[in-house]
C-alpha cells in the first residue's frame, strides 16, 4: 500500500442545555482551558465556548465522554470564531 489512511478521531456531538440560567449541561467538550467564579473557557467540537456569570463552578466533568455541568448564575455564552491558520508568502509559493 502506497498510502495508509489514519483513523480520524470521531467528532463528538455538541449541545448546550440550560435550566433557569443557573444549571447548564454541555456535551462535545474536549478540554477546559481556564475557569474561575466569573468565567469558564472550554474547547468544544464546535470551537471555543466561553461561559460568563457569577458564582460559577463546575459540578461535573467527564472529558472521556465530553460532558460538563456548570452551576451558578449564567449571564453570557460566547463562541470564539475559529481562525484559519496564518500562511506566509513563502508557504503559499512552496506549499
Amino acid at each position: 500500500m502506497a498510502y495508509e489512511e489514519k483513523a480520524r478521531p470521531a467528532i463528538k456531538p455538541h449541545s448546550v442545555s440550560m435550566e433557569d440560567r443557573c444549571k447548564m449541561s454541555i456535551t462535545g467538550v474536549e478540554d477546559v482551558e481556564s475557569f474561575d467564579e466569573t468565567e469558564i473557557v472550554m474547547r468544544t467540537s464546535q470551537g471555543n465556548l466561553i461561559v460568563r456569570g457569577s458564582g460559577l463552578h463546575i459540578g461535573k466533568i467527564s472529558l472521556d465522554v465530553g460532558e460538563l455541568r456548570v452551576e451558578g448564575l449564567i449571564i453570557e455564552l460566547v463562541y470564539e470564531e475559529q481562525r484559519a491558520p496564518a500562511t506566509s508568502f513563502w508557504s503559499k509559493i512552496f506549499g
